[in-house]
């Protein structure tokens, strides 16, 4: 960061417009840390759940799982806005947006489950219900509420791995 500010007072000293924007790309940063910071969460913690997912060599791995969060917290970010720069003009409530992600992603997992008649078998429905969770992850961290979307995420991977291996165990058993 002290780079930054020898860097700035060099470019202020010798062209005017070079600092002009960097001052602005500056506000522009400062003004919306907040906004990068949650976006960067959500998809961080999309991604570490599709790295168990990806290691299982399922369906929806890094990038779904990445992308899945990230955007459920992009639609609530949004819908914070547009709730601050609104407010007073209607019946604005940023929940709405919220619930239609939760809408909108059921018909993304339901691409994923895919019932096999020959064995009469289900597959996919982990897949589609960490999306859910995903989802739900990028929603509360779109909210700011930070906490709860880390413990979500570990509960999650706490279900893909230790349960998964308990689940296995039980089948294995019952044969």
């Amino acid at each position: 960061m002290h780079a930054f500010y020898i860097i700035k007072s060099l470019l202020h000293r010798h062209n005017s417009t070079q600092y002009a924007k960097i001052k602005q790309m500056e506000t522009i940063i400062s003004n919306n840390l907040d906004i990068f910071i949650r976006l960067s969460v959500a998809m961080l913690l999309g991604v570490i759940l599709g790295v168990e997912r990806t290691i299982a060599h399922k369906t929806a791995g890094m990038r779904t799982y990445g992308l899945v969060s990230m955007g459920a917290a992009l639609f609530v970010i949004i819908s914070e806005m547009v709730a601050k720069n609104y407010f007073g003009v209607g019946s604005v409530d940023p929940l709405r947006m919220a619930s239609q992600v939760i809408a909108g992603i059921g018909f993304l997992g339901a691409g994923l489950i895919i019932f096999q008649e020959a064995g009469q078998r289900i597959s996919g429905l982990t897949t589609a219900a960490g999306l859910w969770v995903s989802a739900g992850i990028g929603i509360a961290v779109g909210f700011g509420f930070f906490s709860l979307a880390i413990f979500a995420a570990v509960l999650s991977l706490f279900v893909f791995t230790i349960l998964w291996y308990i689940e296995k165990k039980i089948k294995e058993m019952s044969q």
